[in-house]
């Protein structure tokens, strides 16, 4: 692994959700001084949405797929 062992952070946090069925979320984090051997860097900008949407149906075929 590129990083040292004190420069990530992951934890798992189950719980019930409010439909009432158990849901389990990861959280990871990675120290910002850590990515720059990678080449990135915390004064890099953020990815920002720069055009339009897709449209509806897309959205409506990727639920369906990823539910196959």
């Amino acid at each position: 692994m590129p990083f040292e062992a004190d420069a990530v952070r992951f934890d798992l946090i189950c719980g019930v959700g409010p439909d009432g069925r158990w849901h389990g979320w990861f959280d990871v984090r990675v120290r910002a001084d850590a990515l720059r051997p990678l080449g990135l860097h915390p004064g890099q900008a953020s990815a920002a949405v720069t055009g339009a949407s897709p449209p509806a149906w897309w959205h409506a075929e990727a639920e369906r797929r990823a539910h196959h």
